[in-house]
Parts: structure tokens; sequence; C-alpha cells
């Protein structure tokens, strides 16, 4: 029998989602703007990630950031509360392998892989793993191979041993991988754009050799 296809999980947006990205503002959305504004998040990046919030419902007090995929549709999304709601961050319940926002992704270009989406907004032509790891099975990281990107690494500097194994995967690839120093900062959304790309220009390419000696300086 000819096996069927898989159904593709369908992810929408909250019923309560309203843009930020217009000219005129509603009193509630104050709150959101403000948060972004704090976070060094300026109008064009509201703009480019389509960022919203929510002032009802089951994400109220959040600020929504969708992802789309290679093909313009909605595959997920990231609300992460601006008061007092928690947890911090409360997602939809489908799965997160994806590649956040491949629609904006230019793959001939080199791309920083980060933690998470505000790391991503900071970070520029970037891609949040959204995960505990990156897996040589999901989908980002068959997208990597294909695309045979040029990956700069700037994880939090406490998920040392993530990162490690994850550059590992990447070289067994023959992918080129360069080390972007983040420390002594918590992440990169802690940073300035203009204080990231300096640390971006002075990253270290990485290779077997280095890989096998950080294992062992650490």
């Amino acid at each position: 029998k000819k096996q069927e296809e898989p159904i593709p999980e369908v992810v929408k947006l909250p019923d309560s989602f309203k843009t930020l990205t217009g000219r005129s503002q509603t009193f509630t959305s104050r709150y959101a703007m403000s948060y972004l504004k704090n976070r060094g998040i300026t109008k064009d990046d509201i703009l480019r990630w389509k960022i919203g919030f929510c002032d009802d419902g089951e994400y109220s007090g959040r600020v929504c950031i969708p992802s789309f995929d290679e093909s313009g549709d909605l595959n997920y999304f990231i609300a992460r509360s601006y008061g007092k709601q928690f947890p911090k961050y409360k997602n939809p319940p489908s799965s997160r392998d994806i590649v956040f926002n491949d629609l904006y992704i230019d793959w001939q270009q080199p791309v920083v892989m980060v933690e998470g989406v505000f790391d991503a907004i900071v970070a520029g032509n970037s891609v949040p793993i959204l995960g505990s790891f990156l897996k040589e099975g999901s989908k980002l990281f068959q997208k990597i191979i294909k695309e045979k990107a040029t990956i700069y690494m700037a994880l939090d500097p406490d998920a040392i041993e993530k990162e490690r194994r994850i550059i590992n995967s990447l070289l067994d690839y023959d992918i080129t991988v360069y080390k972007v120093d983040v420390s002594p900062y918590e992440d990169v959304g802690s940073m300035s754009k203009s204080e990231f790309e300096a640390r971006k220009k002075e990253a270290t390419i990485i290779d077997s050799t280095d890989y096998l000696y950080q294992c062992l300086r650490f």
C-alpha cells in the first residue's frame, strides 16, 4: 500500500493576538511596547519579526513573536510575559522541531545559532534552537547540512557542554563553524547589536583540533 503523507500540523496565533507593527496603538499596547523598548527592540525589529501582543485570554500580558516556514506559513510562536505573568514563556502545544522564521533566513550568508528568539533579534541573520539540544535528525540540523551553511555559534555562556556537542556534530558534516565569545553577558539578547557585531567580527573558526583542545581544557 502507498504510504500516506503525514497531515501538516496547523498552528494558529492566539485569538487575542494584536499586531504592534501598525502606526496607531491602543492603550493596552503601551505596556508591551515599553517592555520591548527596554529590551532594545526597535520599531524596525517589530516590523521585521511581525511582533504582536495579547491583552486577553490564555496568552494575556505577553508579547508574541510568530515564526514562518520557508513557504510563509505559520509554524510556531513565542509568547513572553511583559508583566508578572508566570511562567515567563508560554508557547503553543505544537512541535518545536522547526526552523524558526526560516522565511527570513539567508542561508547563503553566515547564520548565527543562538538559544532564544530575543537573542536572534539582536544577532541578525540568525536562528534560535528553541531547545536543550540540537539533534542531528531535527529539521534545523538537516537544513544546515542541506544548505552547507556557515555557522556562528553564540549560545549562552552557561551552555558550554551543549554547545560543544552541537559543534562536534556540525564538524562531522564538514560544516564551517565559528565561535562567538558572549561572556560576560548572560546571553546575546543582553547585548547591543553593535556589541554583538564587534564580537562576531572577532569570532574564531573551530576545526576538529580546536574542538578536542577545548574539550581537554574545560
